[in-house]
């Protein structure tokens, strides 16, 4: 699995208490970096065309200018950065024309450091799935789909460090087509796994309700813990 080393992150906001705010929160989830910040549009446009960032945190409002307005910009010259927009700015019109012109997200302030960190992992996860994958089908859409949207109770789309989409799909998918509660060896072997991976990922998903465990008891010894999926 290629896990991407640094995702590289440039903020556009003229107000400097949230600007400092925004890097603090990119700061806390690696492999997330802040390679820039700035509060005009000109300037930024200058600056993204250089640094050519993965992705571009930006507000509607600026000095002098519109984070839309950049954002049909770097459109209209295939700069491939990916946008998601953190702003004050509710109307419907506003937000439309933001995913019409390729935002991933769209925050509204104040907002908090979950919701950014979800939606920087959703992006992550869309990311390691589309470098991963060579050939990608409508299954693979629809399961990175169904792990980003599930409800926020019990959500599979904030993984936690060292949980990755595509070994947790994986392991998920294995578990549907078996009939039986089996242990972590057995899956790990199935897998081709170690098993301490194997374990730390079926217990993330025990944790979040998707797999069940039962004990099975042997004559000595401490009891087997069997994992199965639940429907």
């Amino acid at each position: 699995m290629e896990i991407l080393d640094l995702v590289q992150v440039f903020i556009v906001e003229d107000d400097p208490m949230v600007s400092s705010i925004c890097k603090s929160f990119i700061e806390k989830v690696p492999p997330f970096r802040t390679i820039g910040i700035c509060g005009s549009e000109e300037e930024s446009l200058v600056r993204i065309r250089k640094a050519q960032p993965d992705l571009i945190l930006i507000d509607i409002q600026l000095n002098g200018g519109s984070g839309l307005n950049l954002l049909k910009q770097l459109r209209a010259e295939n700069i491939p950065s990916d946008a998601i927009f953190i702003t004050a700015a509710k109307d419907g019109d506003t937000i439309l024309d933001a995913f019409r012109y390729g935002a991933i997200d769209y925050l509204i302030k104040p907002f908090d450091f979950d919701r950014l960190r979800q939606s920087l992992r959703h992006y992550l996860q869309l990311m390691q799935l589309t470098k991963e994958t060579r050939e990608i089908n409508q299954k693979n859409i629809d399961q990175y789909k169904y792990f980003a949207e599930v409800g926020s109770s019990g959500a599979l789309s904030s993984l936690p460090k060292g949980v990755h989409y595509m070994t947790l799909n994986q392991l998920n998918e294995y578990l549907e087509t078996q009939d039986s509660a089996l242990s972590c060896q057995q899956i790990s072997q199935a897998l081709s796994l170690s098993k301490i991976t194997t374990w730390r990922y079926l217990e993330y998903l025990v944790e979040k309700g998707k797999v069940g465990v039962t004990l099975e008891y042997g004559m000595i010894g401490r009891p087997t813990k069997l994992y199965r999926t639940v429907h």
